[in-house]
């Protein structure tokens, strides 16, 4: 198992994602982008934060802890203008 790295919000923009996919079972994007509606609804109805663990493009893992605004197809907004893209996120808690 990779270290996983804890990073603030206001750091996320300096990495760099890749394009690949970082789930290859399909039940697991499933219940991925089940998560991260339910973040969604957590975030903008309760303020409440979640942690979302993933990947950047040197397949390093980090984990923030952060409310989650809004939810797309291929990214996930966060508070000051952060974007994490949906296919490099390995887990929402």
């Amino acid at each position: 198992m990779k270290t996983i790295e804890k990073i603030e919000k206001e750091n996320i923009s300096n990495l760099k994602f890749s394009k690949k996919e970082v789930l290859q079972d399909e039940m697991a994007r499933r219940k991925r982008a089940f998560d991260l509606m339910r973040a969604q609804a957590l975030g903008n109805l309760l303020r409440s934060k979640v942690t979302i663990t993933f990947e950047d493009a040197t397949e390093k893992i980090y984990q923030v802890s952060t409310t989650v605004w809004a939810t797309g197809s291929e990214f996930v907004a966060l508070k000051c203008n952060t974007y994490i893209p949906v296919n490099s996120i390995l887990e929402v808690d």
